[in-house]
């Protein structure tokens, strides 16, 4: 029994008429009665009393036309259900994301575009350090990180950098060098150099690789090795503890509004190389969902970078 005997059956079952089921099935009325036949006799009864002007349904023809019914509504829920997970309009989603990462207004804006485009996906939030994620997205816990650099290499993640941004250093509202460099202006501009007897706050080398190291570079360079005392596991925490003038840090310049009343956030002079922070989506290269896919496509256009496999997709970093 396949299903199109269970639609020969239906619709002749409505018309009451072989011919009349025939023309709308588009197909001769001999082969529909054939078929039809070859379906009683796979069930062993009529399903019909054939009369001059037409047919009717016998008793067993009505339990079985419901059944039939049925079938081919629930197979039709079924295909309808299937395509809308093969184009990622229905599922699941886990999106991981660091503080830092979050802070960023493009991170909610996109979150809130995917929602708002893909209404039949159950988004699941959650917060960690940049290696977590990363650990996560490898083991297929999170679907995709939004992390700033990117952590570790691994040959079954690949990265997706939406954007830069500047990094600004941070220091206390009162500090000497404010008022050696423009106390009061907006932004003003510091000098790396003038750094060199600061105590740095800085979040800790397994959660922040990238950037960690592009400073202590930056700081040799400029001749001097940084005095970092403390270290911590999130970037908010460093402008808490500059706040409270425990030392100064760098952080990204969308965090800059931040204990905006005890923190002055202020451009870095002379850095080399130039402190960067990037936004990046850290997923897994094999097996993509198509929930995933579609996270990937938006988060790029909304950040005004085109998505292409080939020529877009960084496999083992950016």
């Amino acid at each position: 029994m396949e299903l199109r005997h269970l639609r020969y059956f239906v619709m002749v079952a409505e018309e009451r008429h072989f011919t009349r089921a025939a023309a709308r099935l588009n197909m001769q009325q001999p082969p529909l009665s054939q078929q039809i036949r070859a379906l009683e006799a796979e069930l062993g009864f009529d399903l019909f009393k054939r009369h001059p002007k037409g047919v009717d349904l016998t008793a067993g023809g009505q339990v079985f036309l419901q059944e039939a019914q049925d079938i081919l509504a629930h197979v039709k829920e079924g295909s309808l259900k299937a395509s809308r997970a093969a184009h990622g309009i229905e599922g699941q989603l886990s999106v991981g994301f660091t503080s830092s990462a979050a802070t960023h207004p493009l991170i909610p804006r996109i979150i809130r575009a995917y929602r708002e485009r893909f209404p039949g996906v159950s988004v699941l939030l959650k917060e960690g350090s940049a290696q977590q994620l990363t650990e996560e997205t490898v083991d297929g816990s999170v679907d995709v990180g939004i992390v700033r650099a990117p952590v570790g290499r691994h040959q079954s993640i690949e990265f997706h950098r939406l954007l830069n941004e500047e990094m600004l250093l941070t220091l206390p509202v009162g500090h000497p060098l404010l008022a050696r460099h423009g106390e009061g202006d907006e932004a003003p501009v510091i000098p790396l150099t003038d750094l060199a007897d600061e105590r740095f706050i800085l979040v800790r080398r397994p959660g922040a690789p990238g950037m960690y190291a592009n400073l202590i570079t930056a700081c040799q360079r400029a001749g001097f090795e940084p005095k970092v005392a403390f270290e911590v596991e999130r970037m908010l925490t460093n402008v808490s503890l500059v706040a409270a003038g425990e030392g100064v840090s760098i952080v990204p310049a969308s965090m800059k509004d931040v204990h905006k009343e005890s923190v002055v956030y202020c451009h870095i002079g002379g850095s080399r190389p130039r402190l960067h922070a990037p936004v990046t989506l850290v997923c897994r290269s094999f097996n993509q969902l198509p929930p995933l896919a579609n996270f990937i496509e938006l988060s790029r256009q909304l950040s005004g970078r085109s998505y292409s496999k080939r020529h877009q997709r960084l496999k083992t970093g950016c």
